[in-house]
C-alpha cells in the first residue's frame, strides 16, 4: 500500500477516507487466508483495532480465536502474544515484574506478554478477579504501572479476550466495569460447509505465517484519521437516543454507559472510513449497535428467568427508535 494522502485540513478528506478503506480491505483480505468464511467478524475486529477498542469473543473452543489474533498481528507487521488465563495466574504474569539486577545494582523491569500489538487473553473468566483487574488500566489507558512506574505498551494495541459460554465451573464472571472496557462483544462461530471443506483441505500442510500487507505505523495513521471522521449532530443524537432507551427499558436494571455511547460513535467512525466515507451515517450506528451495546446491558432477574436476552431488547429498541432521514454529511 502507498502512504496516506497528506493535507493541512483538520477534518478527514474523501481521499484520506479512501486510503483507510484500502487499508481496511487489504488487511481483511489477508486475514481471510487464515480465517475462512467469517468476513463480518474479521471486519469487526479490524474496525475495533482502528477505533482503538478491544474485543470480547464469547465462543466455544476450536473456532479459530487464536488464529484470528495471530493473523491480525502478522498482517500488520506487528507483535502478538497469547495469555492462557488460569486460576493461579497472577497480575505480574500479565503486566511484567521488576527484578533487581545485581550486575548493575538497580531494579530492571521485565515486560510481560501484555506488551504486544495484539494480545489474546484466552478464557479470561477463568482467572481471579484480581488478575482480571490487571487488564483494566492497560485496556483503558494503554499503559501499566508496576512498582509506581508507568510503562506504555505502544500503539496500535488491541486486546482480544475470550470466554467459554458453556463450561462455567471454576470461572469468575467478568464484572460490569470490565465488560464495559470492551468496545465489541461477538463470536466467530462454526464455519459453514464450504469454509470447513477449505480448512480440512489446507490442514494437511504446515500453516505458514501470513505475509504483512500493512505496517503498524500505517494502522496508527489510520487511527488518527478515523478520530477526525465527521459525525453530524443528528447522527450523534440518534446514538444518544439508542443508549438512553436501553436505560428506560423495563427489563433492564443497568443500561449502556457513557463509555458505551462513545464506543458506538468511535466504531461507527471507523466503519464509515472503512467504507470510504468521511462522514458517519445513521446506518453505521444502527448496524453496529448490537455488538457494541448488548454486553453492556444488565437485565432484571425476572427478565433473565423468563428467557429475555439483551439482544431481543436492543432489537426492539432499534425498531422503536426511528433513524434520522439524512446521510450524515457535513
Amino acid at each position: 500500500m502507498t502512504a496516506q494522502p497528506q493535507t493541512s485540513s483538520h477534518a478527514i478528506t474523501p481521499d484520506q477516507a479512501q486510503w483507510v478503506a484500502q487499508l481496511f480491505a487489504t488487511t481483511a483480505d489477508a486475514m481471510e487466508q487464515a480465517i475462512h468464511g467469517k468476513r463480518r467478524v474479521v471486519e469487526l475486529v479490524i474496525a475495533c483495532a482502528l477505533a482503538g477498542g478491544h474485543v470480547l469473543l464469547e465462543d466455544v473452543p476450536g473456532t479459530g480465536k487464536t488464529a484470528l489474533a495471530r493473523a491480525l498481528g502478522q498482517v500488520i507487521q506487528g507483535t502478538s502474544s497469547r495469555v492462557q488465563f488460569t486460576p493461579d495466574l497472577l497480575p505480574g504474569d500479565i503486566t511484567g515484574i521488576t527484578v533487581f539486577d545485581q550486575r548493575v545494582g538497580a531494579f530492571e523491569f521485565h515486560p510481560g506478554p501484555i506488551f504486544a500489538n495484539v494480545v489474546l487473553a484466552d478464557e479470561i473468566n477463568r482467572a481471579s478477579p484480581k488478575t482480571q483487574s490487571a487488564l483494566l488500566e492497560v485496556m483503558e489507558e494503554g499503559r501499566v504501572t508496576v512498582d509506581g512506574t508507568s510503562h506504555d505498551v505502544g500503539s496500535p494495541f488491541l486486546v482480544i479476550a475470550t470466554q467459554n459460554p458453556v463450561e462455567q465451573a471454576g470461572t469468575y464472571r467478568l464484572p460490569e466495569a470490565q465488560l464495559d472496557r470492551f468496545m465489541v462483544k461477538t463470536s466467530i462461530g462454526y464455519p459453514d460447509q464450504a469454509a470447513m471443506t477449505r480448512i480440512l483441505q489446507g490442514d494437511r500442510a504446515p500453516q505458514q505465517p501470513l505475509s504483512p500487507v500493512v505496517t503498524t505505523g500505517m494502522v496508527t495513521q489510520a487511527q488518527d484519521l478515523i478520530s477526525r471522521v465527521h459525525v453530524s449532530p443528528l447522527v450523534a443524537d440518534y446514538a444518544v437516543r439508542l443508549v438512553e432507551a436501553t436505560r428506560r427499558a423495563s427489563e433492564v436494571r443497568l443500561g449502556a454507559s457513557v463509555r458505551g455511547a462513545l464506543a458506538l460513535v468511535r466504531l461507527a467512525s471507523a466503519w464509515a472510513a472503512a467504507s470510504g466515507r468521511h462522514y458517519v451515517t445513521p446506518d453505521d450506528v444502527r448496524d453496529l449497535a448490537m455488538p457494541v451495546l448488548t454486553h453492556r446491558l444488565v437485565l432484571e432477574p425476572e427478565a433473565e428467568f423468563d428467557g429475555v436476552t439483551a439482544a431481543q431488547i436492543l432489537g426492539q429498541i432499534l425498531l422503536d427508535i426511528a433513524a434520522p432521514q439524512e446521510n450524515g454529511t457535513a
